[in-house]
């Protein structure tokens, strides 16, 4: 068996936990394989919505294992009230959902060195949620995090030792805060994980796999958040792109199969960094008002703008994405024209590859293409589709080598066309 991965390929917010929720039925296993609570996955059915930050997507289903790996950042605090809020509203969590021994956690100080760096750089800030995230990754790299195992081994001690470095940290940048309230809800949360199945995800992946069973491994983010191929510094602080799947679930590179890619049929940005094809006028408000574009954990208005195939030919490279996703069709729904981009102009070049630096001063170059005109929120097969609306998907794989093979029409979990179904 092969473990499939699905994945972000702009800068986040997708539409990744619909599609999860959507393809799990098909699988016997959903693994998270990086990120935190940063990231809010927004699923909608049977008249309800739910956000999740940590938990897996496939939690919905109820006879699937659900893995949280050990390339996630976990905060207890954080993930008690999520699981409660979702066993509250009947979704039984302790016997469906397993959680990696060597996932980091995410300390009550985490949070206050990511609010102090943040506000240390003054102007130059990269625009974090605020949830601790880079600070945990700092430590697991630099061989200082406390990991979900530890709670089960002298973990005061290995808490205690954190906490004191932390806080010598806070007070060099003289950093006012009050832990008190914080830390009596993480411990609150530490008790709470000890009634989860923690487990050697590593061993427990392989396993699966060895006995045939089917894994859709789910990212967080977006590619061009990653670590090393996003928008640096403006990324968040792990590989969000298929590698991660890799060293954050322990599974070797022979074992990958198929690559969801999915993306939006425009683009969006929450917080600072580079965003070449941003429209600032009504055309981008009304995209973000169809489209309701604002942060799942956030709540902060996401930056609108047309599509960016340059891009977006980037992350299908680096990934190796088999099959494309596109998600938010119907926000486009009214537009008389549809606009791509599908090269910059830099320094009085013109260039259709992503380059080092994505900085202020690139021009993105569009094509044009008519818009459909046509309300798609009903539709239930692709016979449906307008003209005008094929002609852009059809544009969007020429463009992009890879075949178009879900299309999303709106937020429910009926709403999802799958195309070149195979008899």
């Amino acid at each position: 068996m092969k473990i499939d991965v699905l994945l972000g390929l702009q800068w986040g917010d997708e539409g990744k936990g619909k599609v999860v929720d959507v393809l799990t039925p098909h699988y016997d296993v959903v693994a998270r394989f990086q990120g935190g609570p940063n990231a809010g996955h927004t699923l909608e059915f049977e008249g309800q919505k739910y956000v999740l930050r940590s938990i897996p997507s496939g939690i919905f289903q109820g006879d699937k294992v659900n893995i949280i790996g050990n390339g996630v950042v976990l905060d207890p605090a954080l993930f008690k009230a999520e699981a409660e809020a979702l066993e509250a509203s009947g979704h039984p969590l302790k016997e469906r959902l397993h959680i990696s021994k060597k996932a980091h956690l995410i300390l009550p100080t985490h949070r206050l060195l990511d609010a102090a760096y943040e506000a240390a750089k003054g102007d130059a800030k990269v625009g974090t949620t605020g949830k601790g995230i880079g600070p945990t990754y700092t430590d697991k790299i630099s061989r200082n995090g406390v990991r979900v195992g530890d709670i089960l081994f002298d973990f005061d001690k290995k808490y205690a030792q954190a906490k004191a470095r932390h806080e010598q940290i806070l007070k060099s940048l003289n950093f006012q805060y009050d832990l008190a309230e914080a830390e009596k809800a993480w411990f609150e949360g530490i008790e709470y994980l000890k009634q989860f199945h923690l487990v050697d995800s590593e061993h427990e992946v392989n396993r699966l796999l060895s006995e045939g069973k089917s894994i859709l491994c789910e990212g967080a983010q977006g590619t061009m958040l990653d670590i090393d191929f996003g928008s640096y510094p403006f990324v968040t602080s792990s590989n969000t792109v298929c590698a991660g799947a890799c060293t954050g679930l322990g599974v070797a590179p022979n074992k990958i199969g198929d690559v969801y890619g999915i993306f939006k049929a425009y683009c969006t940005r929450v917080g600072a960094g580079p965003f070449p094809t941003e429209l600032f006028d009504e055309t981008g408000k009304k995209i973000r008002d169809l489209g309701h574009e604002y942060g799942a954990v956030t709540g902060r208005e996401r930056r609108c703008g047309w599509i960016d195939l340059v891009a977006l030919k980037y992350a299908v490279m680096v990934d190796g994405v088999t099959q494309l996703i596109m998600m938010k069709s119907d926000v486009l729904d009214g537009f008389d024209t549809i606009k791509a981009c599908v090269a910059y102009r830099m320094n009085g070049e013109e260039i259709d590859y992503f380059p080092f630096d994505i900085a202020e001063g690139v021009e993105p170059i569009y094509v044009e293409l008519p818009g459909w005109k046509t309300d798609m929120t009903r539709m239930t097969s692709e016979d449906e589709f307008p003209e005008e609306f094929n002609a852009y998907l059809t544009f969007l794989e020429e463009q992009l080598g890879v075949p178009i093979k879900i299309v999303s029409v709106g937020p429910d979990r009926e709403q999802t066309i799958i195309r070149y179904t195979e008899e």
